[in-house]
């Protein structure tokens, strides 16, 4: 694709982007509309609906003949590594790029160590309900929220409202969910190299400290390295060094 027809494309969807909710009223907030899904306190003070902070996300289309680039994450809800690694980069990269990446989340980490797994149980308890991609942006409402105890049930009833809270709940307390929590533990110990820290992330199956080093800096820019199509829309601005203008969006 020619210089211009990409800067066409991204002027179009920097235009889509400013211009949602053009035929109702903008919501009253101090949030630009790129922002309006980061967190469950913004999503709510400018009075954004599940649809759309769903309808943010880019729908550009991949190579169907090129896997996505598979990425796992092993990691506990409390931790404020893990937290800082789903909010600021996994998440942001996911909606950009989820048609060209497959995420996993195991949630475990070091449950052993800790006195309660009840806020990583809730984690497995939602992926098992609703699935890996439904379960994401609820997950990160959760991690990105001020009170990730509490946010459970605030941020399934913004993106999964046909989940009741009691479905979740029974899980959570009951055996599915310690057999969930088992699963992963055992996923988490059967990791070669075994896991020193979390988040321990692995892309296509494997762990190495220089893809670690990457994904902290800048996951968008190893996602598009790894993926073997350098014309996907975001990975060719990324070539293009046009991320001053893709942010003004």
């Amino acid at each position: 694709m020619k210089l211009s027809g990409l800067l066409a494309v991204l002027f179009l969807l920097c235009d889509n982007l400013t211009g949602l909710g053009s035929s109702h009223p903008k919501p009253a907030c101090r949030y630009p509309p790129s922002q309006w899904c980061r967190s469950l306190e913004i999503a709510v003070e400018c009075k954004v609906s599940r649809i759309k902070c769903l309808s943010l996300f880019t729908k550009d289309s991949p190579n169907l003949r090129v896997p996505p680039v598979s990425i796992t994450l092993y990691y506990e809800s409390l931790s404020p590594a893990c937290r800082a690694f789903i909010t600021q980069q996994l998440f942001p990269t996911w909606t950009m790029l989820q048609h060209i990446m497959a995420v996993t989340l195991i949630p475990y980490g070091n449950a052993e160590q800790l006195c309660s797994i009840s806020p990583t149980q809730k984690h497995a308890c939602i992926i098992h309900l609703t699935g890996h991609s439904l379960a994401f942006p609820i997950i990160h409402c959760m991690e990105s929220s001020i009170d990730v105890l509490s946010a459970a049930e605030s941020c399934i009833q913004m993106f999964s409202p046909s989940l009741s809270w009691s479905t979740v709940d029974s899980c959570v307390r009951g055996s599915l969910g310690k057999q969930l929590m088992h699963d992963n533990a055992v996923m988490t110990r059967a990791l070669n190299p075994a896991h020193r820290h979390i988040p321990w992330v692995t892309f296509n199956g494997e762990y190495t400290k220089e893809n670690e080093d990457q994904a902290w800096s800048s996951l968008v820019q190893l996602v598009c390295q790894l993926y073997r199509v350098r014309t996907y829309f975001v990975c060719a601005m990324q070539d293009l060094k046009n991320a001053q203008v893709y942010q003004y969006c």
